[in-house]
Order: C-alpha cells, then sequence, then structure tokens
C-alpha cells in the first residue's frame, strides 16, 4: 500500500480509457440529458479508480453498477466497487458548483461519497474531498473531508475487513492422511476408533461397504467449527475398502458430537486436491433435523482429494491420498 501524504485535493488527467468508455455508454442514451449525465458518472467513477488504484487498492469496475448500461440507463449512479469493502459513490461536478446533488437511489449500500470536480475540457479532474455519509440530496461542498482523510478511512476499512476474514476463515492445517496406512494400522493424530470418539449410548455409522468383500477401515476426528461467538463440534467419519488392486471405495460422513441434529445448513464437500478454492466434486447439505450426512465415491490409488466442511463463513479442510 502506498503511503498516504497529507492531501486535501488531488489533479490529474481522466485516464483515455475512462473517457472513451464514458463517449460509448452516452451514445446509447435515448435523451442528451441523460448522455450528459452518464458522461460525467464515467469520467468522475474513472478518474477515482485510477486515482485509488495509485495508492494502492483494489478496484472492480466491472461489478461497479456504474460501468453497467442497464443500470447507468435506469439510475443516476456513479459507484465504484472496491473489492471487499463495498462501493464508493463517485458524485460529478463543475468548477463553479458550490453543492453537489446525491441522488435517493444512491444514498444508502455506500462506504462513503467522494466528490469529483469536472473541468471543462472533460481530460482533467480534482477530487475535492469525502463524506461518509448523506443525510441529505445537497451537500454543501465546504462541508467535505479532506482527501488524506478518504485513504486513512479506506486503509481502515481494509484492515477491519482483513481481520474480519482472518477470523472467519478456520482451515485445516493437518499434514497429508494416507489411507493407504491405515491398512497398515498407521493413523495419523486425532483419527480415533469409531467406538472410542463416539457416545457408546448412540448408534455407529451403518456402513453399507462393511459386508463386501475386502478388508473394511474406518477413523473418525471431531471437528470444531467456531460460529458467532460458539463452537460448534461435528464428527467427521472416513472409511474404505480396497476390493481391486489399484482403486478404493470412499464413504465420508458427518455426526453430531453431542446434539442430536447437525446445525442446520452445514455442507459436506468432496473436492480435488489443489481445490481449497475450486468446485466441489460432490456435496450434501444439512436441513433443520438431519442426524448424518453422507457421500460415496471411488478413487485410484495415488490420487489426491480433500474433504471440505463448510458452516456459513467457516470451513475445515481435511486432504487425503489414496
Amino acid at each position: 500500500m502506498a503511503k498516504i501524504a497529507d492531501t486535501l485535493t488531488f489533479t490529474g488527467p481522466i485516464p483515455p480509457d475512462g473517457r472513451h468508455r464514458a463517449e460509448e455508454l452516452c451514445r446509447r442514451q435515448a435523451t442528451q440529458t441523460k448522455a450528459e449525465q452518464v458522461y460525467l458518472n464515467i469520467l468522475s467513477v474513472s478518474f477515482v479508480n485510477s486515482y485509488l488504484q495509485y495508492m494502492g487498492f483494489e478496484t472492480d469496475l466491472d461489478k461497479s453498477d456504474s460501468w453497467n448500461l442497464v443500470q447507468q440507463t435506469l439510475m443516476d449512479v456513479a459507484d465504484l466497487s472496491l473489492k471487499n469493502l463495498g462501493s464508493l459513490e463517485c458524485r460529478p461536478v463543475f468548477e463553479d458548483a458550490q453543492f453537489i446533488y446525491i441522488p435517493p437511489e444512491v444514498q444508502s449500500n455506500r462506504i462513503g461519497y467522494v466528490v469529483v470536480q469536472i473541468r471543462k475540457s472533460f481530460r482533467e479532474a480534482t477530487l475535492l474531498g469525502f463524506v461518509r455519509q448523506i443525510q441529505t440530496d445537497l451537500l454543501p461542498i465546504n462541508q467535505l473531508q479532506p482527501l488524506d482523510n478518504l485513504l486513512e478511512y479506506l486503509e481502515e476499512l481494509t484492515q477491519v475487513r482483513q481481520a474480519e476474514l482472518a477470523s472467519q476463515s478456520l482451515t485445516s492445517k493437518n499434514t497429508l492422511v494416507k489411507l493407504k496406512q491405515w491398512l497398515e494400522n498407521i493413523f495419523d493424530v486425532g483419527w480415533q476408533e469409531i467406538e472410542t470418539i463416539f457416545d457408546y449410548q448412540r448408534a455407529n455409522p451403518d456402513w453399507s461397504l462393511r459386508n463386501a468383500n475386502g478388508s473394511f477401515v474406518s477413523r473418525g476426528k471431531l471437528i470444531d467449527l467456531e460460529k458467532t461467538g460458539t463452537i460448534q463440534s461435528v464428527i467427521l467419519v472416513v472409511g474404505f475398502i480396497q476390493e481391486k488392486e489399484q482403486e478404493i471405495d470412499i464413504i465420508v460422513e458427518v455426526h453430531p458430537s453431542k446434539e442430536m441434529y447437525l446445525p442446520p445448513n452445514l455442507q459436506l464437500m468432496v473436492i480435488d486436491f489443489e481445490g481449497v478454492e475450486g468446485e466441489s466434486i460432490m456435496e450434501a447439505q444439512t436441513r433443520s433435523t438431519n442426524k448424518n450426512i453422507q457421500l460415496q465415491f471411488s478413487g485410484e490409488v495415488g490420487e489426491r482429494f480433500s474433504i471440505k466442511l463448510v458452516l456459513g463463513n467457516i470451513s475445515v479442510i481435511e486432504s487425503f491420498l489414496i
């Protein structure tokens, strides 16, 4: 992130690609008034986008309503989407303006409002300042906070958001579990016998593979899912049987550890080894009264896969080598 300097305003050129986009969208408007409105909005957003990128903030024009033809046509919108932060409204004004008009449709769902003074040449602009919230349609320019306050504010939001994401993401750091070693009675830390991890008064998993030909092996592990300040524990159970030399059949189940039912909307996924952020191969999800959920699949010796549990913003991943 670039070092923040004490800055009251900032003046610079409007990027050529922003001017081209403004010309393209304004040509598609039905009236001259609407075309002028869209033109100024796009110039304003483009200028702020260029400035914030230079200052080290991540932006996403494609997710901004202002960059969308339909949204620009239907609304008076000049928003810029900032990655993981929200939308910043970039309102354009001319050099002689004393007030900034804030349309009702953009007076909510914004992290702030920055004012952009467009020069008569339409090639330069000045960032006049910003405010965090709007309570009126007409905002006096003399009530704007200086530009360095905007940068400090966005820095604070970034730090808060990073802390939130760090606290919401709970990912298992365990080593790769080698299932073939289970056949040799070698088990990783935390993986316990089914009879040990389950309460004796509760039924054990009803494995459909038990009656197959071959050696059936299973183990369970207690998984903690922290949500809204409380820890909800579940039991992840993995069982498999090898009937063919190069292939095994695998069952994965999730059971509640203490409660009668699993938490609602708990997702169980099978993903490929590199797919922590990838799409699941198969998945199951609990409703309000699930006592367990199960997935069954086959894999070849030497393949890797991961089991992912997701509850809200919390995820836990266990990775395996067949």
